[in-house]
């Protein structure tokens, strides 16, 4: 067979190879026109893609659709970190109650048998109720004690009649009455023997406790 009885089958081939691969390229199943199995995808002068007859929305690629491609869910917010948590507030310990216990001999504050306070006496309380200025006052109690000389009644009385002397002078020196408790115990309770004269020079007196807080 010479050249030229050649040239139209090869032609024919040719055409036949062409056709059978454009019709893969419709069979394709991403909906586009593709040069050969799995080739690019045939595009047109202006740069569009050769959607094949059976294309939907759907089969939209990037490439050729960007617009119809669905974007992905954009990943969730993570929700913000929560508040830093305050340390605990550590309450203030409350402050210790004081107490304070003093003894005066009823000889330093008054006359004898009497109920009214003497000048030694009231610079005893001075200085007393200046003490109890720097505090937080819970209470003032004022005891009064005598010796056994005169009778149960009689004594009693005193002791009261000179506790009540230390409350009234404490007031007028700006303690408040309500904080102030007095009492009398007569010759009740003795811090020594009565038979001497030193010992109920003892027990004639008039015992001050102050309880509070510091400031």
């Amino acid at each position: 067979m010479n050249k030229k009885s050649w040239m139209p089958l090869l032609i024919a081939a040719g055409v036949a190879m062409s056709a059978t691969s454009l019709n893969v390229a419709a069979q394709s199943t991403d909906g586009y026109w593709r040069q050969g199995v799995g080739g690019p995808v045939w595009k047109n002068p202006y740069n569009q893609c050769w959607r094949a007859g059976y294309w939907t929305p759907a089969m939209a690629i990037a490439e050729c659709d960007p617009d119809l491609v669905p974007k992905p869910a954009a990943k969730p917010t993570p929700p913000p970190p929560p508040p830093p948590v305050k340390p605990a507030v550590k309450p203030k310990p409350k402050p210790k109650p004081v107490a304070e216990k003093v003894t005066l001999a009823a000889d330093v504050l008054f006359d004898f048998d009497k109920s009214i306070l003497k000048t030694e006496g009231k610079n005893k309380l001075d200085d007393l109720a200046t003490k109890v200025k720097a505090i937080n006052l819970e209470v003032v109690i004022a005891i009064g004690h005598t010796d056994s000389i005169g009778s149960d009644a009689y004594n009693q009385k005193l002791s009261v009649r000179r506790a009540e002397s230390v409350k009234a002078y404490l007031v007028s020196k700006g303690v408040e009455p309500n904080r102030i408790y007095t009492e009398g115990k007569g010759e009740k309770q003795p811090v020594a023997s009565n038979k001497t004269k030193d010992g109920r020079q003892k027990n004639r007196r008039v015992e001050i406790e102050v309880i509070g807080t510091r400031k």
